[in-house]
């Protein structure tokens, strides 16, 4: 009998559910949007029941659309979206609040006042991360405050502070458990011990009890999934991050990738060394196979990327898809001198700056949507270059070229600008859902489906290659004026005040 991977990939703007074969390659697939909620400005939500929902839905529709069993899926992996919190009851699913979305702001204050407190250096060495509302710390603190009894029913052991992967797993087998690569999000977890840590817990007043259990990310059945009429093993979770970056075959240090999706991220391998960034960076789990050391990687992350197409698209009505964005940016040679810096929930990597907000600089009367739609794709390649340059500085390992992946990958301009700016070429593989892969991997091998990371080697594919055609005193004077547009960024929240 053929043996199916079914993946979860849960995002942060849909869920899709993809069956892979024993080669890696997608058999079929189904996706489904959710809604995205905005309560006050800086501030997102997501219904966790709608989620859950659409996640059963996609699962349903891809085994009806494949004409596969149930009974001839081997396995089932998960990647969802990092730092987003669920706060529900573990005894009887209740949700307390809807999701608090790793782009939220609300934690703004909390961090502020930690960092009068407590050293960063501190928290760097216990975590690999830097003070952020980004991670889950300040937003499970913040619901902690502001939920009427949820106190008490965190300390009572009747809620669970759950990330995406943990909020599923208990849906579909009943398990409270966490991975370390979402673990190493929360700012609560010691990221040497891999457990969570007393002094970073009680620095926030969050009790330990109401975190989940911290598990292997590979090599462990955590549940069986009975939703379809037969027992799938819930085996391998990995944050969306580090799964693409498993998923794009990147097992040795010194190999990298970077996805882009709503938001950005670049991830680096840097083996069973955990390298702490000097330039902006956070330290985080790569991965860790059961039984085994974890491996770590450099982290950069950008808050919008693919969302600065979306808001494009439904905010401004400036054009009705990417695709219509595309074919507007190559009727022009450049940006016309326009750049735009989405700084719509502050900057992250490598400034770390929560006070910026978003800007278009540089607009004359020569500039049309044209230019705008050109600037909207350089400004991902920009905030790449950026992160680029800081990990070359900290990792001191000068990439040769770089494997990219997720839907932005499909716009040709912005590849082609990566490739001009970073001066390497820019690969794409031949299955760019290297997130759900990288889950879809972690569950075979959790099963022994694949017997190890070599076995995984070989079916990395190249499809597509950019290469710089830029000279470089355009380049130097384009990254230029790319810095002054952030400065002008910055400070905007205090300027308001």
């Amino acid at each position: 009998m053929a043996r199916y991977i079914g993946a979860i990939d849960q995002g942060t703007t849909s869920t899709r559910f993809i069956l892979f074969d024993e080669n890696g390659m997608i058999v079929q697939s189904h996706q489904l949007e959710h809604k995205q909620y905005f309560p006050n400005p800086g501030w997102v939500e997501h219904d966790p029941e709608e989620i859950w929902n659409n996640t059963v839905s996609t699962m349903k529709e891809t085994l009806l659309k494949s004409g596969i069993d149930a009974g001839e899926v081997a396995a089932i992996g998960i990647t969802n979206q990092r730092e987003t919190i669920i706060p529900f009851n573990p005894k009887t699913g209740e949700v307390y609040h809807r999701a608090i979305v790793w782009q939220d702001l609300r934690g703004s204050q909390i961090i502020d006042n930690l960092k009068e407190k407590v050293d960063e250096e501190w928290l760097r060495a216990k975590t690999g991360l830097l003070f952020s509302p980004y991670f889950s710390g300040s937003k499970i603190k913040w619901l902690l405050d502001n939920v009427d009894g949820l106190k008490e029913k965190a300390e009572s052991g009747d809620c669970i502070f759950g990330t995406i992967d943990c909020y599923l797993t208990y849906k579909l087998t009943g398990q409270v458990v966490t991975d370390v690569t979402n673990a190493s999000r929360y700012m609560l977890m010691n990221i040497s011990s891999l457990s969570w840590d007393e002094e970073l817990c009680d620095m926030l007043s969050i009790p330990s009890r109401a975190l989940p259990k911290i598990v292997p990310s590979i090599g462990e059945v955590y549940g069986e999934c009975t939703l379809f009429g037969a027992s799938i093993p819930v085996c391998g979770i990995l944050g969306d991050q580090q799964a693409a970056l498993f998923g794009q075959a990147c097992f040795d240090s010194g190999e990298a990738k970077c996805t882009y999706g709503t938001g950005c991220f670049l991830l680096e391998n840097t083996g069973e060394k955990l390298c702490l960034s000097k330039y902006g960076l956070i330290s985080t789990v790569a991965y860790q196979i059961k039984g085994e050391k974890p491996v770590y990687a450099l982290e950069g992350s950008i808050a919008v990327a693919g969302s600065l197409v979306q808001w494009v698209r439904d905010n401004l009505k400036m054009v009705k898809n990417a695709k219509e964005l595309d074919e507007l940016a190559l009727e022009v040679s450049d940006c016309g001198g326009v750049y735009i810096v989405p700084a719509f929930a502050g900057l992250f990597a490598p400034y770390w700056r929560s006070d910026a907000r978003g800007v278009i600089a540089g607009l004359t009367g020569y500039a049309d949507r044209r230019h705008i739609c050109r600037a909207v794709l350089e400004a991902t390649a920009f905030q790449v270059y950026d992160i680029f340059e800081a990990m070359a500085k900290d990792s001191g390992i000068a990439l040769s070229s770089f494997k990219v992946d997720g839907g932005l990958t499909n716009s040709a301009p912005l590849m082609a600008f990566q490739a001009d700016l970073l001066g390497i070429p820019v690969i794409r593989p031949k299955v760019i859902e290297t997130t759900a892969l990288g889950a879809a991997y972690a569950a075979g091998l959790s099963i022994g489906i694949w017997q190890n990371r070599k076995n995984l080697s070989r079916y990395w594919k190249e499809q597509l290659r950019w290469t710089p055609d830029m000279e470089e005193g355009v380049r130097s004077e384009k990254i230029a004026l790319w810095s002054k547009a952030v400065s002008r960024t910055l400070n905007w929240e205090k300027e308001k005040d």
